[in-house]
């Protein structure tokens, strides 16, 4: 019930003195209706008691899913409940990297980059952060309102930084990348397959110059040379 508590105790607006994101109280980048739920859950009050940056990486490699809220209740998922706890931490982004980093935890790795799009203020400094790990395309498993999907860490980088809305939650504004890329903020991104595509290009200009002389060839133009094996003989 402490822990409970203390975590209604932060989202009072009264002579709030924490740390601020968005120039707001960081926990009200969740709705509110989210928000109680994460403390009144189970997870919550049993997992979430007493944790800080350290301890919380010791739940965070303990998830096997990903996910918002679930079932007619709409309960959250505990993967919620610790970016829910980050929210709250705040911890400084060398910690926030680390946990990003991290090749073994795939898991670790979402709750990390579902933190970053949430709470870093500069569009830039979030893609440029989370695109590289469009690569990692290990599995995800994921929670829905009304029951399981499979998704991939690219994908969910992916919809981290094009959607409004991902894991019951309204992400703030984002500026397209090539809006960015206009302003001169960011370079353009080169795609990791940028060798293969060039292949794949060549090779597609060569079957159309190849079709282009079959067609040639079709219409009587530049017809080949036959042996006359095929034509009648005019002898009786």
């Amino acid at each position: 019930m402490a822990h409970q508590a203390d975590a209604k105790k932060f989202l009072d607006e009264r002579g709030y003195q924490g740390a601020l994101i968005r120039g707001d109280n960081p926990l009200k980048l969740f709705e509110k209706p989210v928000r109680d739920r994460i403390v009144d859950s189970y997870y919550w009050k049993e997992q979430c008691f007493g944790l800080n940056a350290a301890t919380l990486l010791d739940r965070a490699v303990e998830l096997n899913f990903i996910g918002g809220t679930y079932g007619v209740a709409q309960k959250p998922t505990p993967f919620l409940c610790l970016v829910f706890k980050m929210l709250q931490l705040t911890p400084d982004r060398d910690i926030v990297l680390f946990y990003l980093q991290q090749e073994e935890f795939k898991y670790l790795r979402a709750l990390a980059a579902f933190y970053i799009r949430l709470a870093w203020e500069k569009d830039e400094e979030v893609y440029t952060t989370l695109e590289p790990y469009l690569t990692d395309m290990r599995k995800l498993k994921r929670r829905t309102r009304e029951g399981w999907a499979l998704t991939h860490v690219d994908e969910f980088i992916d919809d981290l930084l094009i959607k409004s809305r991902v894991c019951a939650t309204t992400l703030p504004k984002i500026n397209p990348r090539l809006f960015l890329e206009d302003e001169d903020r960011l370079e353009p991104r080169e795609s990791a397959l940028g060798e293969e595509l060039e292949e794949l290009d060549n090779e597609d200009e060569q079957n159309e110059a190849s079709e282009g002389e079959v067609e040639e060839l079709a219409n009587g133009n530049g017809r080949p040379l036959s042996d006359g094996s095929d034509q009648e003989s005019g002898e009786d």
